[in-house]
Order: structure tokens, then C-alpha cells, then sequence
């Protein structure tokens, strides 16, 4: 991984230039005003003594730098930020700022914008951008205009590595493994073969072309449209034993991955051009046998209906790429930056257990292969004339989910012996595309005002436009028969009993489900135009303001397809103006030193498909989604404060506390279905948020006379959030549920006044200790993260909110650089989860438990060798 080999000096030196000309500036004009006022040439240099990447920023902010990306050893950009104060990870991908959720957090590629392949979210998941891509992330936790006005927790800018100085070239390799996984029992399938173990599928999962072009026809494919010889040759073009048929390992892959990076420049007499190429693939297992119940209210207890226990086994491989091209011209900066990411999951999954709603001991089988996608070409430049600066940027993005061949199989326990019954029981095959395209432009404008009045004024200007663009369908089909077959048809084993054979009027007929719940396709789109005015500058001695105003026009659709009717649906659509203000005030009172304040107004839009009336299976967590068409804008006032102290470069300590009043939050709830619970979502009437942040970094060197002691940079970090979230639900308040068809309903039906927002942990604390030798060339540390209980879901009307608890994780990371064929080389090690925390979902009532979703996590371990060729 790149990171591992920028030096720190690097670092610094990069910060210095850029903090040399404020530098100067400052020193200038305290050598011009020194001999009238000495006072305040004092003031002037206090403020810029410290070169601290957090500090120079005008907002309260948290940054994960480059040396904490190596120290941390982190896979990804989702991971790194928990080490943040005030940051959890949900999902293993979407990170919650200040215990808000995703929606509340806006993420960016470079000051770009991205989409999402997630039918969930519009926030690109994090676990998409692996490290060996970063430089560094920035999450700004106060509003600021230049960006755009969906701010809630915070603004998570990810920052791509730069073409280098000095040419290099590196190859990392690391392999690892799972005690609950590696080399254990687990389930697989054959799906496309051996390219299925490079995330490529080779062509096993396309949609047949029979069934393409019964689609193309307009019509449900079934018996009223398509002749019985057509269904039964459509039926039979459908993959069978290489999708449909669970196989038992018990010798579960282990994990690794594979990293190639290069770069170097060349300098001209009129500039330097430069060039930089990275290339990763990453494949990881995790096997997973999990307790999962549902249950109802009853005399104050939870009963349960639904006792199942469910064995999955998942492959996750990941590749990606990024390239760079920059341009060099005396005071002119281009940067053309394309970054690609391919994130699959296959998986298999058995599912058994007492069933009430289906009267029986029953037993679901999945198939599974999910492909997420990721392209994005930025095109930047930066120009300097002088006093005033200018910075334009252009985005392009495409990302996609592939979903084929979702496939379940439920079979039956008679005389235990499992059975499956086509004309009565379960069994479908799902196919699933999500595109989403986003396309950007932006430009910035900053001129440095000489006046009388102001010191160091900056006043700044700029426009950007945004427009996304999704369409997301599906395609549900299933076998069913004209009788009862006998028991020995039923008996077969599940490849035997889907082959052609079986397929024809007197046996299996194919018939189409699509849109038998909800909507079986929908478009999108969001465009927004925005414009904002900013002044910072020193208002008083030692006191520096920021403040502006955007203005911010939204247009989001969001419109269900019924693919069967000629005839469109209503669109439902969202159209606003906000003028969102926000200033921030710091005070350097002293030299290492200063307080900042600000407060400002921001918006959180609802995604689109929770929008959208479609029906969505999430793998992670065992659920079905369901959109509402009748959600609105969620608006909200920030207001935060923060004392900072620092020591040196990296090594600080700060206090701080903020407040958010949310009108019309956002929530997830849930609702009992025929087929089981299906979660939605509606607007909350209110809420508040509240809560105060500690952080504390520093560097240790001892003087014992201990070889081992002395020589070492000892390090402690530390940070802990308290975070308190209320729901407000008054008497009269009203909620427009889905279920209710846009009628409004008593809020408190489906909200409690006083619960806590979804996703907020009350407690979540970070701990690191470790040490690196004076040169770096070694490092140990121990990380510990913990959060405290938190809301999932909202239960149904009646009963306890869905909960879970992530409780402490220990990992422990070494790095040793050493020379080796005279080349340097970096040996790594990483050990996670120490503690074996599990993964617990729940709901309790009345000292009763319901374990929605219970695992082991279990405990991984891996080596890494970097060679710097």
C-alpha cells in the first residue's frame, strides 16, 4: 500500500509550502507595523506558529492523515474513520457522524460529489475506497457554504494520493485468515467457477436470451401471454445446478490481496508533468452462523413466532484502480484523476427453523452474487493571479449494482426428511440493475482584500451544479405446477428437480412475479444549483470570522414504472429553495491555543429509495426494504463549539460540544408483511440532538536508560463522544406512513417521544497506544473502539425498537521497514478483534429478549510484505 512508504517529511514539507506565503505574510506585516504597534504585531504572528492541517482550517474538523492510515492499518476508508471522535460504522460501510446516519453525512472524491450503487442510500458506501488509494479523509463537523447544503452529521471528504516528487514503484502482498471462517465448515455454490474467485463472472449469470426477449415483448411472461412450448423453453434456459445447488466445505479460502503502485515526474524548463497508477484486488470470506428470531407483544413480553438459525458463507473480492495525470505551469495546477472500484459478494445461505407463519419446521436455501461498481473521471485546475485564486472542477460518475440470479428454494420438514412442493412452496430467481449517474461542475473564487478595516480579509465566491440520475429495475420469476407432485418428485435433490426434464405443461411452469409487492422499477433524478458569498478575516486581534450565505435549489423525482402498463405513474416529486447561512468565530488566544464557535442551517433530502415503492433484500441484514413515496426534506440548525490545544504538528488536545434541532428526521420502520417484516421509512415530527467530544494526541519520548524505552516515540490518542438524541412527539402530531397511502396517521402510533435516533450510540470512545522507532522504521500499536447500545429500526406499532449493541474491538497492527537485495521492504502484521466481539441485534421487553441477528465476528490475523522496487 502507497501510504506505507510517503514520509512523513513529505508530509511536512507539503504543509510547509503551503503554509509559507500566510507565513511571510503574517511576518511582513509585523515588521511594518512594529514600530507604531508591537502589540499587535505580536498578535498577528501567535495565530500561525503552529503548522497543524486541523488548526489552518476555519471549522471545527477531524482528519485522518496519511501516518495514521500506515499506524492504523485500516482496509479501507469506513474503517479509518472510526478511529474518530464522534464516528461509528455501520454495516461495515456507512458512517455515522455525531450519531446521525448516512443520510445526514455528504461524501466527496476530491471536492467532487459521487453516487451511490447502494439501492438504499444516495451516500456512496465507504468501504468502496480501499487505502491503498487515500492520502488522507477530512471530515468537517461545522457547515461551511462552499459546500453543498446536505450537511447533518458532517462532510466526509476523501482525498486521493498525488502524483509523487521521486519516482517509485511498490508491490504489496498480505494473506490472513478468520478463526470462525478460515479452513472451517462453510457453504458455497459453483456459480461461474474459477473466475468467480477474481469477482468476474463469466457470462453464467447473464439473463437468458429467451427470457430477454419474452421482456422485450411488453408482456408478464406467464401462461395469458406465452404459449405453453414458450414457457417451457424459457423456463428451461434458466442456469440450474451451478446456481441452484448448496455444497458443504470444509475448507473455507483464506484471505488476501494483492497491491501495485508507481509514479514518478518529469520537470521541464516551462513546468513538470507527472503520473501516478495504483492497481489492488482483495478477496476476504466471512462464515456466519447466526440466531435469528422475530416475535410478537404479549402480556408485556416478547413471544416468539419465527426461531431460525441461518448459516451463510460470503465472498467478498474487490478490485480497483486509480490513475493520475498533473500539470505543473508556474502558478497554473491540472489534475486528471480516474478512480474505478468493482466490489463482489457471492454468497450462499441456508436458513432453518420453527416458522408460525408458515405453520411448519422449514428450510430456505439463497444463491447469491452481488456486483457494485464505481467509475469516476475528475478533471481539476487551480490558477493563482496574484492576490486572487480561482479553482474549477468537472465530474463525471457511473456506478451500478448487478443483482442475477437471486435465488431461494424453501423446503419442508416431513418425518424428518425436507421436501419442496413447486405449487406450494417458496422458490423465485431475482434479477436486480441499479445505474447511477451524477455529473458535476463547480467553480471557486477567492481574492485576499488589502483594506483598512479587516485584517487578512478573504472574501471567496462560487458555483456548483449537481445532477444524478438513477433507474433501478427487477424481474421476479417462479415455478409452480398444476397439481400436488408425489413424494418421490418432491424428494429430489434441487438440481435434479429443476432440470429440463421436469420443466413442461405437466410439470414445472414458469410464471412471472414481478411487481407482486410494490413497484418493480423506478427512476430517479436530483439536480441542484447552488451559490454562496464568504468573508473570513481577522475582526479583532487574535479573533478570526467566517461567514456566508448559499443559496441552494433542489429538484428531486422520484417515479415508480409499472413495466406492464402503458399508462405512467404520478411522479412524486420534491422542489426547494434554501438560503442556508453559517458562520464560525475563533478566538487564538494563545499561541498554542483557541476557541472556536459556529452555527449554521442546513438540509438532509431523502434518498431515493426510500422514495421509491420497490422491494429490496438487503444481505447484510436478512431485511426487506420498502420505499415511501411521501417523505419530505428534513431541515436542520447546527450549532457547535470547541476549545483546541496543540503541541506540535500531529499532537493536540480538544473539548468541544455541539447541538442540531431537526424538523422532520428521517426514520426507519417496521411492518409485518405476508412473506415477514418489511422495514420503510416515514418523517419523524422533531428532534434534538446534543452532546459533547474530547480528543487528546501526543507524542511521549523517555530518557530511563532502558534500551527498550529510550529511542522510541511513545504514543497515547484518546477520544471520547457523548451523544444524547430525542424524538419530539406531541399529542397531535401526524406521520404519513406508507401504509396509510400518503393519509396522515398519530405520530406516536409509530414513533415514541423520547427514543433515541436511529444508529446514535449514547457512548463511543477511541484508545490507542503504541510506538514507532525515532526513524519510523518500526511500529507497534493497540487500537480499541466501543459503542454503546443503539436503535436499528423502529418495531412495530406496540412493540420495542429494534436495538444492538457493537460493544469494544481490539486490534493490534505492527510495521517493520528493513533493506534487504539493497531494496526496502516493509513487513506487516495485524491482529483484529482480540476480544472476539459478536455482532447483536435485539429486541427487549419485559426481561424478555428477541435475537434478531446474532453471530460471531471471530478473531483475524494477517501478514503483509511492501516491497519498494
Amino acid at each position: 500500500m502507497i501510504q506505507k512508504f510517503r514520509p512523513l517529511a513529505g508530509l511536512l514539507l507539503c504543509s510547509t509550502a503551503l503554509l509559507a506565503p500566510g507565513m511571510a505574510l503574517a511576518q511582513a506585516a509585523a515588521d511594518g507595523a512594529a514600530a507604531d504597534e508591537g502589540e499587535v504585531a505580536e498578535v498577528l504572528v501567535r495565530g500561525r506558529n503552529i503548522p497543524e492541517v486541523m488548526r489552518e482550517t476555519s471549522e471545527v474538523a477531524s482528519i485522518v492523515t496519511a501516518e495514521d492510515l500506515v499506524r492504523q492499518g485500516d482496509d479501507n476508508a469506513a474503517q479509518a474513520l472510526t478511529r474518530l471522535a464522534g464516528l461509528s460504522l455501520v454495516s461495515g460501510k456507512f458512517v455515522y457522524v455525531r450519531g446521525l446516519g448516512e443520510r445526514y453525512s455528504s461524501a466527496l472524491l476530491n471536492g467532487s460529489p459521487l453516487p451511490s450503487p447502494e439501492p438504499l442510500q444516495r451516500t456512496v458506501p465507504l468501504d468502496l475506497f480501499p487505502s491503498n488509494v487515500l492520502a488522507g479523509v477530512n471530515v468537517q463537523k461545522t457547515y461551511s457554504v462552499n459546500y453543498p447544503g446536505e450537511f447533518g452529521g458532517g462532510l466526509i471528504d476523501i482525498r486521493t494520493v498525488d502524483v509523487p516528487d521521486d519516482p517509485f514503484l511498490a508491490l504489496s502482498v498480505s494473506l490472513g485468515g478468520n478463526d470462525e471462517t478460515t479452513g472451517k465448515r462453510g457453504l458455497t455454490y459453483f456459480g461461474g467457477g474459477d473466475s468467480d474467485l477474481v469477482g468476474i463472472d463469466d457470462g453464467t449469470r447473464e439473463l437468458p436470451l429467451l427470457v430477454r426477449r419474452g421482456i422485450e415483448t411488453g408482456n408478464r411472461i406467464d401462461s395469458s401471454n406465452f404459449s405453453s412450448d414458450q414457457l417451457t423453453a424459457i423456463g428451461r434456459s434458466f442456469q440450474n445446478a451451478n446456481i441452484n445447488l448448496l455444497q458443504s466445505t470444509n475448507d473455507v479460502s483464506a484471505n488476501g490481496s494483492v497491491d501495485v503502485a508507481g509514479g514518478r515526474s518529469w520537470s521541464f524548463d516551462w513546468g513538470k508533468v507527472g503520473a501516478l497508477a495504483i492497481f489492488g484486488y482483495d478477496s476476504s470470506w466471512q462464515t456466519r452462523d447466526a440466531a435469528q428470531q422475530e416475535g410478537v407483544v404479549s402480556l408485556q413480553s416478547l413471544s416468539v413466532t419465527e426461531d431460525m438459525r441461518s448459516s451463510s458463507t460470503q465472498n467478498d473480492v474487490v478490485l480497483n484502480g486509480l490513475t493520475q495525470v498533473a500539470l505543473e505551469l508556474d502558478n497554473h495546477t491540472f489534475k486528471w484523476t480516474n478512480f474505478y472500484v468493482r466490489n463482489v459478494t457471492k454468497e450462499a445461505r441456508s436458513v432453518t427453523g420453527d416458522s408460525t407463519r408458515a405453520s411448519q419446521f422449514i428450510r430456505d436455501d439463497f444463491t447469491a452474487w452481488y456486483q457494485r461498481e464505481l467509475i469516476d473521471t475528475q478533471l481539476t485546475g487551480d490558477h493563482e493571479f496574484g492576490d486572487l485564486e480561482v479553482s474549477w472542477r468537472g465530474s463525471y460518475a457511473r456506478t451500478e449494482r448487478d443483482a442475477p440470479y437471486e435465488r431461494q428454494v424453501r423446503y419442508r420438514r416431513v418425518n424428518n426428511e425436507f421436501l419442496h412442493n413447486p405449487q406450494l412452496d417458496t422458490n423465485f430467481i431475482r434479477f436486480a440493475e441499479l445505474e447511477d449517474k451524477a455529473t458535476g461542475a463547480g467553480i471557486d473564487v477567492k481574492y485576499r482584500w488589502e483594506n483598512p478595516v479587516i485584517a487578512d480579509l478573504t472574501v471567496s465566491a462560487g458555483y456548483a451544479w449537481y445532477d444524478s440520475e438513477r433507474i433501478s429495475d427487477s424481474r421476479a420469476f417462479r415455478f409452480t405446477m398444476n397439481f400436488t407432485p408425489d413424494l418421490n418428485f418432491q424428494r429430489q435433490r434441487v438440481d435434479f428437480l429443476y432440470s429440463d426434464f421436469n420443466i413442461g405443461p405437466n410439470g414445472l411452469i414458469l410464471r412471472e412475479v414481478t411487481g407482486a409487492e410494490g413497484a418493480a422499477a423506478y427512476t430517479a433524478s436530483l439536480t441542484t444549483h447552488g451559490a454562496y458569498a464568504q468573508a473570513e478575516g481577522e475582526i479583532l486581534p487574535a479573533v478570526r470570522a467566517t461567514a456566508g450565505v448559499r443559496f441552494e435549489s433542489g429538484n428531486q423525482s422520484v417515479q415508480a414504472i409499472d413495466l406492464f402498463s402503458a399508462t405512467p405513474l404520478v411522479p412524486r416529486v420534491l422542489k426547494n429553495d434554501y438560503w442556508l447561512p453559517a458562520a464560525t468565530v475563533t478566538w487564538n488566544f494563545a499561541e498554542d491555543q483557541q476557541l472556536r464557535a459556529g452555527v449554521s442551517k442546513t438540509i438532509a433530502r431523502p434518498q431515493f429509495r426510500e422514495q421509491a415503492p420497490q422491494l429490496y433484500f438487503d444481505p447484510e441484514t436478512d431485511r426487506t426494504f420498502i420505499g415511501n413515496p411521501f417523505l419530505l426534506d428534513s431541515e436542520i440548525v447546527n450549532v457547535d463549539a470547541r476549545y483546541e490545544r496543540y503541541f506540535d504538528r500531529g499532537q493536540f488536545a480538544t473539548l468541544g460540544v455541539f447541538y442540531k434541532d431537526i424538523d422532520k428526521p428521517i426514520e426507519a420502520v417496521v411492518n409485518e408483511s405476508g412473506s415477514g417484516l418489511q422495514q420503510s421509512f416515514l418523517n419523524a415530527p422533531r428532534a434534538v440532538l446534543y452532546g459533547a467530544e474530547a480528543e487528546f494526541k501526543k507524542y511521549f519520548e523517555f530518557t530511563t536508560g532502558n534500551a527498550l524505552i529510550d529511542g522510541q516515540r511513545w504514543l497515547v490518542a484518546a477520544n471520547y463522544s457523548y451523544t444524547k438524541t430525542k424524538v419530539k412527539v406531541g399529542a397531535n402530531d401526524v406521520v404519513f406512513p406508507r401504509t396509510a397511502l400518503g393519509q396522515p396517521a398519530p405520530a406516536a402510533n409509530f414513533v415514541i417521544d423520547g427514543s433515541r435516533l436511529q444508529g446514535q450510540s449514547e457512548h463511543l470512545a477511541n484508545l490507542q497506544l503504541g510506538f514507532e522507532t525515532l526513524d519510523g522504521g518500526t511500529q507497534a500499536t493497540f487500537l480499541a473502539n466501543y459503542a454503546s447500545e443503539r436503535t436499528t429500526a423502529r418495531g412495530q406499532a406496540g412493540a420495542p425498537d429494534f436495538e444492538q449493541m457493537p460493544g469494544v474491538i481490539v486490534d493490534f497492527t505492527f510495521r517493520h521497514r528493513f533493506e534487504a537485495w539493497e531494496r526496502e521492504f516493509t513487513f506487516g502484521f495485524e491482529a483484529r478483534n482480540l476480544l472476539g466481539e459478536e455482532f447483536d441485534e435485539y429486541q427487549k421487553l419485559g426481561g424478555t429478549k428477541l435475537r434478531l441477528n446474532n453471530y460471531e465476528l471471530g478473531r483475524s490475523v494477517s501478514v503483509s510484505l511492501t516491497a519498494r522496487l
